[in-house]
């Protein structure tokens, strides 16, 4: 039994491609929340056998829930989808974590008795509803940062945390150039060899099937990145549209059972949810969480970071994930194997279920046993799971 009570297993992960939130490109322009949302539903419930009215709640992440995808997305997606009216759903907001906080607050879920199948995910469609949504909705219904809240702390853009970072860590340009070509590199190496295919569920979208994702660039070489400009900070800057993670449209979902529900439905175990935290950090840098968030799970549960043997960090930016690696000292080979966000993209609801597919699929192609989820969250959070194959 894990450190959470009952044990909660992980019986299946599954994603939609990405696709870049472009009005005329992007492959999900003409695609509703809730259709995406909706595949991922079927696509798990198809792939373990388990019938809908059996699911007893679904929590799904999502940092924009409005206009489409506004009074609930996660109900919306499943009436849509014709499953029954008697499962519940709820959508949460922690930011970038949303859908890994979704994934863990259904292994509590279980853990505490309260249900036996809980289906998590996320969706966010950021060519629909885009990020400054809320700023329209502060024009209109008062800001969410009044002013005095900004007196305590002058929240920073994104892309400014992750310049604060980079300063910090003295990250240079090079470094995170070189971390984004990496990404693009190991992602496209990955689909060349079917390695999404475990993950990835094939979607018919712009009149094509698609079983990768949009915005992966094989050719991504320092010469192609040298010439992009520093958006953040145009003077003085590192960071560049290169070195960030794209806005993204996607779907990812994560069906969890306990030990009563794999055996009434004979369900195959994945992964056990082993521990899970969420840390605060100081939102004047905003993106550094993955590190306390990473310790904390090491020191409770007695490791160290040469005891996990695969690594999903949420490549928000190039320097992100450095600093961690810099802090940590991980084996740089079994992180972000796959590549990570920067390459494949971050539809901010949805990436951390999408963390747990990817994560899960590599650990059973090379069969190891310990594997960390971490994510920077907006405002000052840091997520991190722990999960054990078995």
């Amino acid at each position: 039994m894990g450190l959470l009570g009952r044990d909660a297993w992980i019986v299946e992960a599954l994603r939609t491609p990405m696709g870049k939130a472009h009005p005329e490109r992007g492959w999900f322009r003409d695609v509703h929340p809730n259709v995406m949302l909706g595949a991922v539903y079927r696509a798990l419930l198809e792939a373990t056998g388990v019938a809908p009215g059996d699911v007893e709640d679904l929590v799904v992440g999502c940092t924009a829930p409005f206009g489409e995808q506004s009074r609930n997305v996660a109900r919306n997606a499943w009436l849509q989808a014709g499953y029954p009216a008697e499962v519940p759903a709820t959508v949460l907001d922690r930011r970038c974590g949303s859908a890994q906080t979704a994934v863990e607050m259904a292994a509590a879920l279980i853990a505490s008795g309260t249900h036996d199948l809980v289906l998590a995910g996320g969706v966010e469609n950021m060519g629909h509803v885009p990020m400054d949504a809320v700023v329209r909705i502060e024009e209109l219904y008062g800001a969410a940062w009044p002013a005095e809240l900004k007196e305590l702390y002058d929240f920073p853009t994104m892309g400014e945390s992750a310049e604060r970072i980079a300063e910090q860590w003295g990250i240079g340009r090079r470094e995170m150039d070189e971390f984004a070509v990496r990404s693009h590199a190991l992602a496209a190496a990955a689909i060349e060899a079917g390695r999404f295919e475990r993950e990835i569920i094939a979607m018919e979208l712009d009149g094509e099937v698609r079983t990768s994702d949009q915005s992966v660039r094989p050719g991504t070489s320092l010469e192609s990145l040298a010439g992009l400009k520093t958006i953040f900070r145009p003077e003085t800057g590192v960071v560049t549209a290169g070195s960030s993670s794209p806005l993204t449209d996607g779907a990812a979902g994560v069906l969890l059972a306990s030990d009563d529900a794999v055996a009434r439905h004979g369900l195959a175990k994945r992964a056990r949810v082993l521990d899970q935290t969420t840390v605060g950090v100081d939102p004047l840098i905003m993106l550094t969480g993955p590190i306390p968030a990473t310790r904390r799970l090491l020191e409770r549960n007695g490791m160290t970071i040469d005891d996990i043997d695969l690594f999903e960090v949420n490549e928000a930016f190039s320097s992100v994930a450095i600093a961690w690696e810099r802090e940590l000292k991980p084996d740089p080979e079994r992180v972000n194997v796959n590549g990570g966000a920067i390459a494949l993209g971050h539809p901010v609801g949805a990436s951390g279920s999408r963390l747990f597919a990817t994560l899960l699929a590599e650990m059973e192609r090379r069969d190891v046993e310990i594997g960390l989820v971490t994510m920077c969250c907006g405002g000052g959070l840091g997520t991190a799971t722990l999960v054990q194959r078995v």
